[in-house]
Formats: C-alpha cells, structure tokens, sequence
C-alpha cells in the first residue's frame, strides 16, 4: 500500500507554497504538444491512399491539431492531479506542480472541464468521426489514470493502454482528410506496437535509473506495476513490440506501398538507437518530449522523414517483383539411362 503522501514533509510548506496561475498552466503540460506529431502521419497517409482532398483540408488540420492538443492536455491535468501522491517517489516527477505547490481541487477539475469541452467543441467542428475518435482519446485518459480502472497500475496492460494514444493520433489526423473511412488495420496496429516500445523504454529507463540511484522500494511506491517488473522482462518486452511494429509496417508495405520496403534499414537504426539512448544513465528516453536533444536520434528520424517523403511520390517497378513468388533453381545434372 503507498506510503502517506508528504508534501515535502508537512503541512505547512503546502500552505506556503499555494499554486499560481502558472502552476495550473504547468500541468496541462503545453510544452508536450509535439507528441502529436503522431497525428502527421495520418494526414500523410490519407492523402497519399485516399486523394480526394475536400475544400475544408486545411481548415480541419488546424481546428483538429487545437482540439488534440486540448484534449491531450487535459489528460494531463488529471493525471498530474492524481499522481501526485506517487510521483513524489521519483526524482523528476517530484518537482512537478501538483507535488511542489498545494493546488484547488475545485480549479483542477474545473481546468480539465474546460480543456476537455474545447477540445471536444472544437473536434464537432472537423467532422463526426474526428469527434468520435476525439471521445475515445479523452475515455482513455480515463481508464489510464482514474480509479477503479487506472490501467497504468496493471502489469503489460499499463504499457498497452498509455501506447493506444499513438494509432488514436494516427486516426485523429486520418480523418481530418478522409472522414468517411478509418487507416487499414496493419498501419494502426505497427502505430500501436511502436508506441509500446516507446512507453516500455521509458519505463525500463526509469527501472534501471530509480533502481540504481534509490532502490526497488521507491520504484514500487512510483509505479505499482514496476512490482512485476523486472530489467530483463522489460528488456525482452522492448524485442517483442519492436518486432510486432516491424511485422505489421512490412504487410502495410506489401498490400499499400511497396517502396516503404526501402525504410527498413532506418527503422532498424532508429530502434537500435533508441533502445541504445533507453540503456544510458539519465537517459533522455525517459522523458520523451525532450528526445530533440538526441541528435543522432533526430539525424536518423530525418532521413527516414525523406526517405518516406521519396517512397511516397517515386514508384519504383522493380520493387514490384518482390511481391511475386520467385524461386532459386539449381541447374540439375540428368543422368543417362542404363
């Protein structure tokens, strides 16, 4: 059972430090916006398998990234709220707003009210199912943060549910061109799977650092679920989500874009050095936001960007044959008859 909550040891620093206006900024988490650069690669491949570009295009890209941003710093406010108690155990977490300053409930929800009726105000305006995936993303922040459900506590489901905001950013910007259809499933599902792999490194990030620096006790009073945790299971989880998202991008090449076949030698880079970052003391990938300061990181996500902006416009034929069945013959020696 967690420990009693201490606001930097008693009472009375709470009362001295009562939280601002900048502090109730600082939990919806504004600077996190770019994770939804997720939502790019949706607007790509909508336009690239579905061209019928409606007048309203540019109209829904703007409305619908405000909406996301709104919707996803909402999700933060309630998550800052409820795991303050928890994140008080980790050495970052513990200088954010809801653990340093003594905030109002009544503000708080209000906050998350309001960021919520704007995002989702703004999302109707896109269109119905850019408003109905809209829902889904704010129902996850739910079930993630909120008892009873609280799904970050619950062992591989913690991972599994905190990644499902990839393939729904994915969806979000999907249909901000193409209301009338949803991304085939193999795309969805290789966003899904490289989202866990993302999630999982920061957690065996956090493992191995929190372990290191204040023991396996501390790590248990963050995060629950880190009970059944171990490096190693960690580390093998990172394998077998890389490997899923890999499986699923090479059936969405074969049946939509052939060419994308070109951007596996990058991915594989781009895995191997993310999981290379996770392994390092005070490692960036426990903080995703700030993986900008990675630069071989980013080297290597900007020319798999290229590559992809190339596959996608150049057809490439002889990639074709690559989709038929071809077969190594030997030349065989016919032995004369007797």
């Amino acid at each position: 059972m967690l420990a009693p909550y201490k606001q930097n040891a008693h009472l009375g620093h709470k009362e001295a430090n009562r939280a601002g206006i900048r502090d109730y900024m600082r939990i919806a988490r504004f600077d996190h916006m770019t994770k939804q650069i997720f939502i790019i690669p949706g607007i790509a491949a909508a336009l690239m398998l579905r061209p019928h570009v409606t007048d309203q295009l540019y109209t829904n890209l703007i409305i619908g990234f405000a909406a996301a941003v709104a919707i996803a710093s909402a999700n933060y406010v309630i998550n800052e709220w409820l795991d303050r108690e928890f994140d008080a155990h980790h050495p970052e977490k513990s200088q954010r707003a809801a653990v340093q300053t003594a905030l109002d409930v009544r503000v708080v929800y209000g906050f998350y009210a309001a960021l919520l009726a704007a995002g989702l105000a703004l999302a109707a305006s896109v269109n119905q199912t850019f408003l109905a995936i809209a829902v889904v993303f704010a129902i996850a922040g739910i079930l993630y943060n909120v008892r009873p459900f609280r799904t970050k506590d619950r062992v591989v489901i913690d991972v599994l549910s905190e990644s499902l905001n990839n393939p729904l950013r994915l969806m979000l910007g999907w249909t901000m061109v193409d209301p009338g259809t949803l991304p085939p499933i193999s795309l969805l599902m290789a966003f899904w799977f490289g989202g866990a792999f993302l999630m999982n490194s920061k957690r065996l990030a956090e493992f191995r650092e929190i372990v290191a620096t204040r023991g396996r006790e501390t790590l248990e009073l963050y995060r629950p679920s880190f009970a059944l945790y171990s490096e190693n299971s960690l580390s093998v989880a990172n394998l077998a989500y890389a490997l899923a998202c890999a499986f699923f991008i090479a059936i969405f090449a074969v049946k939509y874009r052939i060419e994308y076949i070109l951007l596996f030698p990058l991915l594989v880079a781009l895995f191997a050095e993310y999981y290379l970052l996770t392994l390092r003391p005070a490692s960036v990938a426990r903080a995703p936001e700030k993986l900008f300061k990675a630069r071989r990181l980013m080297l290597l996500s900007g020319l798999a960007g290229a590559v992809a902006v190339l596959t996608t416009f150049v057809d490439i034929p002889i990639l074709d044959r690559l989709t038929d069945q071809h077969f190594i013959e030997l030349m065989t020696t016919t032995l004369p008859a007797d």
